[in-house]
């Protein structure tokens, strides 16, 4: 029993040494003029309290790299080897703390056990040092044999950590107000201002080089007693300033502000404009320090003159809020608070009392407050925190706390007590010289000072940096050194007239840099004049904007010129053939504007790919223009079109000579990496006046002339004539009407019968549309598919088709035969269209109608399977997945790939009747025909024969295995009414022929 009571009193005894040791270590650190004091303060209480063998203090520098700061019995090649870099791993460079009962057995720091061994360190902490939630650093505490870590040595550490690490925190926090206000000194200093620095306990201000100049004093004459100045202030200001000032001090205001006259060196009076703040307080929180600026404000003031005789002539400086009184209990509810809280926090005591602080807080700073006031409270130590309050109007101030914690005999705390006060203004003000210094310190304006002869007097780092003189360099030199020759005399004599007659000049300027280089700079020039008019100074302020021009440039080179190409645009083209078009009515010449589509471009970048498409396209804009004169325009209008404005031309045949030159220079090959590609051109090309002589017009007549050519076979050029705007107009009407066809139940289901060869018998059918025009009788599909292509009206064409096939194929299966089936042809466009219904749609139809996929035969182009993207992919596998034939038309007059046949599982392919006409005199046709078959066979799918209108032809398909044919032998496309009919009178011949 006696040694349980030993211990237990000498537990009492180590935690009364590490109170006080830590009591005192708060002492310590607060008076520390240093961090290395602060460090060692920290060890030396670190080693007294827990007697660990070793200790060590290391903090992540600016690239966030342990740096050792300090140490206790620790190495210096151990302190070498992990100088540097972390001896942790990345996962653990945290806030928690680290204990290592034994390293030996570590096995995160395996790879480290090593590196201990050497230094015969068995046990370790790692505790992490914050300030306000950021990671310092940490704190290392090191033993040389195992130690188990007890909670009161955790606890111990880790309230050590916390007083280095908000000592060190803080210490950097007045480091970098302090350089801040450094900073802000020499942007005031640079600025024209005075800037003055008032020391309150020796009564002694201090003015910024050329400070009294403004009152007319040379540096060496100007007086650092305050009582001096004092007596300067004017008879009828100085009783207000004095007021003012002992105002200012008892509201305890952080800032000040004042305008007065102050009698210069010459006994003349001149307004200023006095600002400025306090920067230290004493320990009773008496302003000890003030800095501030002088501001001239004679200018001012005579322009302000009319409006003083209709305003109030002096304004008081408004006093500041002051403090309030607040005390807190255990549960931390108001139980008493000054008057002022209204004030301060926005709400009177009776508003207070009874509610907790965090219940006027913003909910992200409660965490924060509450973790820095418990901590206050754990260690016995005063604090100090600002936070945010919300007003009942919603507002939101800034609070600055300062309080104690107080306890019982027992030492359990009884509550806090202390001050706050609104600092919302400060915060700002803050806020606002920390944007001044960011400003200043990234500033790239450049400033040269000159006198009324125009030689230089000062300037600038920027100056330095922008030209690369130095002051020695240019002082008592005219700006003229500088000139790069780009402007001429009359630049600069328009610019010296705007100065004697403005004051002030601004303007672009090309100069030289010391190096020898031109840059451009805008440059903005002001002259201060003597009270007797002449000149005093001349200021000038430029930055420079080379980088700017030539973004600039770039920029506008992008919006004009083609990227690839580096040819005009579209934007540029189209402001050139605005420019030349004005020129050939201004001169009375004409002007030829060329449209130059290249032919198979597509193919060319489907099979190769877009970057040697792209290629091609350079190579191809080189050409043109090595085909034109260097005053015609050569543009790229997107994809594979080009124009070409040839301007005062000599005669119709100079036209015909570039225009043929530009094909035959386009029909030679390209050589596109390891292949070579040939392509052509097909031209359009339009007449000013004689066609036209608005840009719009002009730019129509071309693209219709381009596709005369095209239509005509390609690699040829065609003019515009008014035959051409006919039919275009004519397309027009004809989209118009196709519009209305559908509501007016103009269109027309026609079917051609697909024959069986082996049996002549009719089980399927080619669905086939026709369009009967009220006024034009029936149009051909040739005529109006392509036009409902380019308008969109393909799909709801599409799905008419689909609907009233989907419904005869219902009526012939039930009257006819159960496995009739009907092929529907099926678009590119509608493919692409991706908000079209595609197969979904068509085949909940097909659902419900009751009719089978095997009903209906999608019939499309190879370009398109072979082309397809990924939603066109899905749309064709959902279609045969759902059971629908698929057969690929006019096989064998595109591009097809034997993958793509097997990969969608296409069930036809159907002969183009161009090979089938020439069956019985063209053995090339006859052996492309055969080799169609053996492949299609080869691959499991059927044939089917386009185009059969000879008994010969059939008989040909028939001995070459060709399993169905279709044509004008057995039908044309007829009516369903009609088809029906032959269906009937088919089944009878075959009924008698069997007989």
């Amino acid at each position: 029993m006696e040694t349980k009571k030993d211990g237990y009193l000498e537990q009492v005894q180590m935690r009364l040494v590490q109170t006080r040791a830590i009591a005192q270590l708060s002492e310590a650190v607060s008076a520390a003029e240093s961090t290395e004091q602060i460090y060692g303060v920290a060890l030396d209480t670190l080693q007294q309290t827990i007697a660990c063998d070793r200790a060590a203090i290391l903090l992540f520098d600016a690239d966030d790299v342990i740096r050792f700061k300090a140490s206790r019995g620790i190495s210096a090649a151990y302190i070498g080897r992990f100088t540097g870099h972390s001896p942790w791993s990345p996962s653990e460079k945290n806030a928690k703390p680290i204990m290592v009962n034994d390293t030996g057995s570590w096995g995160d720091g395996k790879a480290l056990i090593p590196e201990f061994q050497k230094e015969g360190i068995r046990a370790l902490a790692f505790i992490p040092l914050c300030y306000r939630g950021q990671l310092l650093g940490k704190f290392m505490v090191y033993f040389n044999q195992p130690h188990p870590f007890s909670e009161d040595e955790v606890q111990l550490v880790q309230t050590i950590a916390h007083h280095v690490g908000y000592a060190i925190g803080r210490n950097r926090a007045e480091s970098a107000l302090l350089a801040s206000e450094q900073r802000l000194s020499f942007a005031l200093e640079g600025s024209g201002d005075c800037v003055w620095d008032w020391d309150l306990g020796s009564n002694k201000v201090l003015l910024s080089k050329g400070g009294g100049a403004m009152f007319g004093f040379a540096d060496d004459e100007v007086s650092t007693d305050m009582a001096d100045w004092a007596a300067r202030a004017h008879p009828e200001d100085a009783p207000r300033l004095a007021d003012g000032l002992r105002g200012f001090f008892h509201e305890r205001a952080e800032k000040y502000s004042s305008e007065y006259r102050v009698r210069c060196k010459d006994g003349s009076w001149k307004w200023i404009l006095t600002r400025g703040m306090v920067v230290h307080r004493n320990a009773e929180g008496r302003v000890t320090r003030m800095i501030g600026t002088h501001t001239d404000l004679a200018e001012r003031k005579e322009a302000e003159e009319a409006l003083r005789h209709s305003e109030q002539r002096f304004r008081d400086v408004s006093e500041a809020a002051g403090e309030y009184i607040w005390e807190i209990d255990a549960n931390m509810v108001y139980t008493y608070v000054s008057n002022r809280s209204a004030d301060v926090k926005g709400y009177a005591p009776q508003e207070l009392l009874g509610h907790t602080p965090m219940e006027f807080m913003p909910e992200e700073d409660i965490a924060a407050v509450g973790e820095i006031v418990n901590a206050a409270i754990a260690d016995k130590v005063p604090f100090r925190l600002q936070h945010r309050d919300i007003t009942e109007s919603g507002a939101v101030l800034w609070e600055e706390v300062r309080g104690i914690p107080f306890y019982d005999e027992s030492g359990k705390v009884i509550g806090l007590r202390g001050t706050g006060l609104n600092i919302t203004e400060r915060k700002l003000a803050e806020e606002k010289l920390q944007l001044a210094a960011l400003v200043y310190e990234n500033s790239a304006e450049s400033m040269m000072v000159t006198d009324g002869d125009n030689k230089i007097l000062g300037i600038n780092p920027a100056f330095t940096k922008t030209t690369g003189y130095t002051l020695e360099e240019v002082l008592g030199k005219t700006p003229g050194f500088l000139n790069s020759g780009r402007q001429d005399a009359g630049f600069y004599q328009a610019m010296r007239r705007a100065i004697e007659t403005t004051g002030r000049w601004q303007g672009e300027m090309w100069n030289r840099r010391k190096n020898g280089e031109i840059y451009v700079e805008w440059q903005s020039i002001n002259t201060i004049f003597r009270p007797d008019g002449s000149v005093h100074r001349h200021v000038a302020l430029f930055s420079d904007i080379t980088q700017k021009k030539a973004t600039e440039e770039l920029i506008w080179r992008q919006a004009n010129f083609d990227a690839l190409t580096g040819l005009p645009n579209r934007r540029m083209f189209h402001d050139r053939l605005g420019q030349e078009l004005k020129k050939a009515a201004r001169n009375n010449l004409p002007l030829a504007l060329m449209f130059i589509d290249l032919d198979h471009f597509k193919e060319v970048n489907d099979t190769l790919g877009h970057d040697q498409g792209d290629l091609l396209l350079i190579e191809a804009a080189r050409r043109i223009t090595e085909c034109v004169r260097e005053s015609d325009t050569v543009a790229r209008l997107g994809g594979d079109e080009f124009t070409v404005i040839l301007p005062a031309l000599e005669g119709i045949d100079s036209i015909d000579r570039i225009a043929q030159n530009i094909i035959d220079r386009l029909t030679r090959s390209f050589r596109l990496g390891q292949e070579n590609v040939f392509v052509s051109a097909s031209i359009g090309i339009t007449l000013y006046p004689a066609d036209a002589g608005e840009i719009e017009t002009l730019l129509k007549n071309a693209d219709q002339a381009m596709y005369v050519a095209k239509n005509a076979g390609r690699n040829r050029y065609s003019y515009f004539t008014y035959a051409l705007q006919e039919a275009a107009q004519l397309r027009m009407r004809l989209t118009n009407d196709l519009r209305k066809a559908l509501s007016d139940n103009q269109l027309r289901v026609y079917y051609q019968p697909i024959v069986e060869m082996a049996t002549g018998e009719i089980h399927k059918a080619e669905a086939l549309i026709r369009w009967q025009h009220p006024e034009r009788g029936m149009v051909s599909p040739v005529q109006f598919i392509p036009l409902a292509e380019e308008s969109g009206l393909i799909n709801q064409i599409g799905d008419w088709v689909f609907h009233e096939t989907a419904r005869q194929v219902k009526h012939w299966r039930a009257t006819h035969t159960p496995l009739f089936q009907v092929s529907v042809n099926k678009s590119p466009v509608q493919f692409q269209q991706k908000n079209a219904g595609g197969g979904a749609d068509w085949l909940a139809h097909l659902a419900a109608l009751s009719l089978h996929g095997q009903s209906i035969s999608v019939e499309i182009t190879e370009g398109l399977l072979l082309n397809a993207e990924a939603d066109i992919q899905d749309k064709l596998l959902a279609l045969r997945d759902a059971g629908v034939q698929v057969a690929i038309d006019d096989f064998g007059t595109g591009y097809s790939s034997l993958a793509y046949l097997k990969k969608f599982d296409i069930d036809y392919l159907k002969i183009d009747q161009s090979f089938v006409s020439n069956l019985e005199n063209n053995p090339d046709d006859l052996a492309l025909c055969e080799a169609i078959i053996v492949m299609a066979h080869k691959l499991g799918l059927k044939v089917i024969a386009e185009g059969v209108e000879t008994e010969q032809q059939r008989d040909i398909l028939l001995r070459t295995g060709c399993d169905y044919a279709q044509g004008f032998l057995f039908s044309k496309a007829i009516p369903a009414e009609e088809f029906e009919a032959l269906l009937a009178r088919t089944r009878a011949e075959r009924s008698l022929s069997a007989l």
